[in-house]
């Protein structure tokens, strides 16, 4: 049986995570699977690859780590999130308890809050003209609604874009980006860890819900509290970045923002969209359990194979003129948010943001076009933006 054509591309280089999407039709022409040298794991970059694998968390489970590093090899550096990090049987029980706290009728609860965040965020922004739509309005809005819905004190909230920032880049190689990462995120990690326990969480939010689930038999307190780490770890600098990618890509196709202005119930539709175009999380790892066979490649048990995301989410053969943001294109199916069981599990709390972020923008802003170059901030897993200028011409 032939081999998976080999690849000296990194991904994990820095000219790679500052453009990614430079290198992806390499990854996705060259083979349904690739080896990639550089790191010692296999690689998929095609949509119909990668959603299968999603799916198949028997074949390729996520127990052993969804970074570079395989957990039954080496120690994780933290405990594993109960959620992303752990297979059934464990993983489903900690599902269908937080499934239950982050419902649809606790995000109905929430959203005459959020959607008024929103609305006094938008109206100083707007008269200001000019805002950098990371800075002031992606990283700002989530702070507004998230940390209050867990329940975390408010002294010290800042750390918890550092820390998802440390989180996700320990997923890649103990790379310089790594380094520099941890080097700033000591105290933020620190401030987490006492933030998740007990006796320092707010009545009433979902954080102390985890611990109630707790009392009731559902889980441990030592799962509880990892539980609670898992909200803080992907609950915002997820949704920082989905919320400035979407900014991004209505300024970028100004004729798009117009579409969407003449059609405000496009704006679920565009968040997704955005998603698709230009993906947050632009890949994680799996490990297989057997030899597998995909495509004619033997993949043998306990190989990391890298799954690109972002890649599958403009692979050509899947989406017709994949690099456009078009809203009027069919979203449904995209992996922005992952696939099968271990699906993002905020991503009802990140859709209706992005929502109520345009319903608040769209009847202030005629148009809105970009000021500036875009700065990228690397990580090892996220496409990040630092800095994104804007200039916007109200109604």
């Amino acid at each position: 049986m032939p081999g998976a054509p080999v690849l000296s591309v990194d991904p994990f280089d820095e000219a790679f995570l500052a453009d990614p999407y430079a290198h992806h039709d390499v990854l996705r022409d060259a083979g349904p699977v690739v080896w990639l040298e550089s790191i010692g794991a296999y690689g998929m970059a095609r949509y119909e690859e990668v959603a299968a694998a999603l799916r198949d968390h028997g074949t390729f489970c996520s127990g052993r780590g969804v970074g570079l590093s395989d957990f039954a090899k080496e120690t994780p550096w933290r405990p594993p999130s109960l959620l992303l990090e752990v297979d059934p049987p464990l993983h489903d029980r900690t599902r269908a308890l937080m499934n239950r706290i982050v419902s649809l009728s606790a995000l109905r609860v929430l959203r005459p809050v959020w959607a008024a965040r929103a609305e006094e965020l938008l109206e100083r922004l707007v008269g200001s003209r000019q805002f950098d739509a990371v800075k002031e309005l992606g990283e700002q809005y989530p702070m507004l609604v998230f940390p209050d819905t867990i329940g975390v004190p408010r002294a010290g909230r800042e750390q918890l874009l550092t820390y998802a920032a440390a989180v996700f880049n320990g997923f890649g190689p103990r790379n310089a980006i790594l380094e520099r990462g941890n080097a700033r995120a000591a105290e933020a990690i620190a401030w987490v860890a006492w933030a998740c326990k007990r006796e320092n969480l707010a009545p009433g939010g979902w954080g102390m819900a985890v611990y109630e689930a707790a009392d009731a038999g559902a889980c441990t307190a030592e799962e509880a509290e990892r539980l609670v780490r898992s909200f803080l770890s992907a609950g915002v600098d997820t949704t920082v970045n989905g919320i400035s990618h979407l900014i991004l890509g209505l300024a970028s196709f100004p004729d798009e923002y117009q579409k969407l202005r003449s059609n405000p119930p496009l704006v679920k539709k565009a968040f997704d969209e955005s998603l698709r175009w230009d993906s947050t999380v632009q890949t994680f790892f799996r490990t297989t359990t057997r030899e597998v066979e995909v495509t004619g490649v033997s993949i043998p048990e306990g190989s990391k194979v890298l799954l690109f995301l972002a890649a599958a989410n403009r692979d050509p053969r899947k989406w017709e003129h994949p690099e456009r943001f078009d809203l009027s294109r069919m979203t449904s199916g995209h992996v922005a948010f992952g696939y099968g069981i271990h699906q993002c599990l905020g991503q009802m709390v990140a859709r209706l943001e992005g929502e109520l972020v345009l319903n608040a923008l769209l009847p202030r802003v005629r148009s809105i076009r970009l000021a500036g170059v875009p700065v990228r901030r690397l990580n090892n897993t996220l496409h990040a933006i630092e800095s994104l200028p804007v200039e916007i011409e109200p109604t």
